[in-house]
């Protein structure tokens, strides 16, 4: 998949013809961050694609979203309402805002990280989940049959793991760990905040 990303104006074209079910993966990611949110993180905003399904989820729900390319900041501001946004260039690496958020997506973006740094991000991302909240993955990943390998990716830059992998990073970080959809080489993963004891 390469540094597209840093090229907005062919972003999407390039995300539709290279991502097999990219439109698919946009949408399971959406439909897995849940209903009712009332403040929202976006891990890798990029042009809004997924911001803007993940808010029409949540009418009532601000969102803070991060991207390492301010071009592609300028797309996603086009294209979200600002009075619902906040948009910061910020790497995945970076310190995080402070939460609590009630969901947490990315879709497309951590695979650049590898398995350390989708580690140690699950961590710092859970820490910052409200009781009951969810962290959403929608990635390319490694899948346990190598036929199933279609998305094309650079050996540098893409740094996909197993769903197996991901799965323990999330419940390490003290998440209940589940898969939401899989297709191939791409999946939505879930991690839920423990909810408060009832009462």
């Amino acid at each position: 998949m390469g540094q597209f990303h840093w090229d907005p104006d062919g972003y999407l074209a390039m995300m539709r013809e290279e991502v097999p079910e990219y439109e698919r993966l946009q949408d399971e990611t959406a439909a897995a961050t849940g209903a009712g949110a009332q403040r929202l993180l976006e891990l890798g905003t990029g042009t809004g694609e997924t911001a803007r399904r993940v808010l029409a989820r949540h009418p009532a729900a601000v969102l803070v979203g991060l991207d390492a390319s301010s071009e592609m900041l300028g797309h996603a501001r086009a294209a979200l309402p600002a009075d619902r946004v906040e948009l910061r260039v910020a790497r995945l690496a970076d310190p995080l805002p402070v939460g609590p958020f009630d969901a947490i997506f990315s879709a497309l973006a951590i695979h650049h990280l590898d398995g350390e740094g989708k580690d140690e991000l699950f961590r710092r991302a859970a820490a910052l989940l409200a009781p009951g909240g969810r962290l959403v993955v929608g990635d390319v990943v490694v899948p346990e049959d190598l036929a199933d390998v279609v998305t094309p990716i650079d050996g540098d830059y893409d740094k996909p793991s197993t769903v197996d992998e991901q799965l323990r990073w999330l419940a390490a970080a003290g998440l209940e760990a589940s898969v939401a959809w899989a297709r191939r080489d791409l999946a939505v993963l879930v991690g839920r905040a423990p909810s408060p004891p009832p009462g």
